[in-house]
């Protein structure tokens, strides 16, 4: 077992987070550990040594909305671009922003880039300064966001499909699909790369999930209209669907598994993406640092002996698989 130096307690409540979290437990999990394996040689053993807080903290701003209850934390996780007006309108930096919509309309209709552009300034700044605590809070955090940013129902006032009568097509969406399927995706992508436009970056990514969200949409139902009640939700002894405790419908399996062979690949690209993504956001505030030197930040002990399991992680890597969090066995 590698050494992993713990930097900041993480929250223990992990229940439930799947019917709430963009991507689930499951997804942000793999998102944020497979970032770290991205990074270029540079930095990584630095990330290694903190794989698995990384890997834990991914979920904990799902945990500050739904748990902790903090309210400035919701429209972090969101934008409803609808809401804004015509696209090449919206100002791309927050302080612009800020000038032209009312506090209360940013916090009902989201965020979402202007604070993965702010996570990435007081990132760069961490870096600079060497706070090791803060850097990796904050990355992993931002990491949460980049993920969220590449969920296509968190860039639409549809989110739910509940203008469309599709309610419960979120978690099925994020939570479900990459649960169900997940194991048999390939987490092995290209490598952290240097961006040097932020803010044009992360607007791509969210015009790009915009453009997204009608696909999802669409694609449910049309194939709704295929398949019979009893095939798309569980249903009781009296033929009512049944719901969860959050009151959200429950898809049957065989319809989860038609509907993310319709999407296409579209989940698996979209968390593929976000890897990449995550990696070069945490890779480019380095770099913005000016490339301090982290390899004094832990015992130098502890960054020799998980050379071992790191080298293990980067092998199983190959294969598009992630020691940690799936089985290692067949490796």
């Amino acid at each position: 077992m590698k050494k992993i130096t713990n930097i900041i307690p993480v929250f223990l409540c992990i229940a439930c987070l799947s019917l709430f979290s963009s991507w689930g437990t499951f997804g942000h999990e793999h998102i944020n550990r497979a970032a770290v394996l991205a990074l270029p040689d540079s930095i990584r053993p630095f990330f290694f040594n903190h794989i698995d807080y990384i890997t834990q903290e991914s979920t904990v701003p799902d945990l500050r909305k739904y748990t902790v209850l903090d309210k400035a934390e919701a429209p972090r996780h969101y934008i409803d671009l609808e809401k804004f007006g015509a696209i090449d309108s919206i100002p791309r930096n927050f302080a612009e922003a800020s000038l032209k919509y009312k506090p209360e309309f940013l916090d009902e209709y989201g965020i979402l880039p202007w604070y993965i552009q702010d996570m990435m300034d007081k990132l760069t700044k961490a870096f600079k300064g060497k706070r090791k605590a803060e850097i990796l809070f904050l990355a992993a955090d931002m990491a949460h966001y980049i993920g969220d940013a590449h969920m296509p129902l968190h860039t639409t006032i549809n989110h739910d499909g509940q203008l469309t009568d599709q309610r419960g097509i979120h978690a099925l969406w994020e939570s479900k699909l990459p649960e169900m399927f997940g194991p048999n995706y390939d987490y092995h992508t290209t490598g952290a790369v240097y961006i040097k436009d932020v803010q044009k970056n992360t607007w791509d990514i969210v015009l790009h999930s915009f453009k997204l969200a009608d696909t999802v949409l669409l694609t449910e139902r049309h194939l709704r209209k295929q398949v019979s009640k009893d095939k798309i939700f569980k249903l009781d002894e009296k033929g009512n669907i049944k719901k969860n405790k959050f009151n959200q419908n429950i898809f049957t399996d065989e319809y989860a598994e038609q509907f993310h062979e319709a999407l296409k690949g579209m989940v698996e690209n979209q968390m593929r993406a976000s890897i990449i993504c995550a990696s070069s956001y945490w890779y480019t505030a380095w770099v913005n640092a000016g490339k301090p030197d982290l390899s004094d930040q832990d015992p130098s002990y502890v960054t020799k002996e998980n050379e071992p399991a790191l080298k293990d992680a980067l092998r199983v890597l190959k294969y598009g698989k992630l020691l940690g969090v799936e089985s290692e066995k067949e490796f």
